[in-house]
């Protein structure tokens, strides 16, 4: 028997690389210890098996950011707290390979409504922060609202234009009935409350509200509960 010694000293030894080139092997999910991938570099190992992955990439991880579906009575804070591989969406078609590290230092990006559920973005990528942080105020976002009750044309349009919230008259938006008891709501930078605020000033009592989109980048089909990377090509 020897001492156990950290997977990458024994990935050097099997394969003849430099150290950060281990780390970089083994933070990528490309080795594995007995056949099961391990990420971490300071792992114990003896005298399991420990093998590169035939297509093994030499390349450093890059961060990633994540959209998760919020479930309806969840805060964003607690469902952040189960996300991981086990509840990646399925159908994601980002083709990016799920590790680890994805889900370390993650930084919650433009807050939902109080009460709302669906889209919410976490991310690693200083420059998606920086841009969800400085451009928030340009960005549309789509909620759906269902509500008790019924609108005439005039409080339609009062209620897309021509409101005042705590003193500050509001933006134009775009607001239409997507059935019979929701509404489809398109605004910039919504301020804390102000949809409840916007239907119960026409008489409209709000029973739940959705994100459905950040600028260009849509929840899509995700499950409550489960989440997808953002794309390449995709641009809030």
């Amino acid at each position: 028997m020897t001492d156990p010694i950290r997977l990458s000293k024994r990935l050097i030894e099997v394969i003849g690389c430099s150290r950060r080139e281990a780390e970089l092997y083994i933070e990528g999910g490309w080795v594995t210890v007995d056949g099961v991938v391990v990420e971490e570099p300071q792992f114990k190992v003896a005298e399991q098996r420990v093998e590169l992955l035939p297509d093994a990439q030499l390349t450093p991880t890059e961060p990633v950011t994540l959209l998760l579906h919020i479930p309806a009575g969840h805060y964003p804070d607690r469902a952040v707290e189960n996300i991981g591989a086990t509840s990646h969406w399925t159908e994601d078609g980002a083709g990016i390979r799920p590790l680890k590290s994805h889900f370390a230092r993650l930084v919650s990006c433009a807050p939902l409504q109080a009460g709302a559920d669906g889209l919410h973005v976490l991310t690693q990528d200083w420059r998606i922060e920086r841009k969800l942080k400085e451009d928030l105020n340009k960005l549309e976002q789509e909620y759906v609202v269902e509500v008790i009750g019924t609108l005439s044309a005039s409080q339609l349009k009062r209620l897309a234009q021509g409101l005042i919230f705590n003193g500050v008259t509001l933006p134009p938006c775009k607001v239409s009935w997507q059935n019979e008891t929701r509404l489809r709501i398109a605004l910039k930078n919504p301020l804390p409350g102000q949809i409840v605020f916007m239907c119960n000033s026409v008489d409209l009592k709000v029973l739940g509200m959705k994100r459905l989109r950040i600028g260009g980048v849509p929840m899509a089909k995700v499950p409550a509960g489960q989440w997808r990377y953002l794309a390449d090509k995709e641009r809030f």
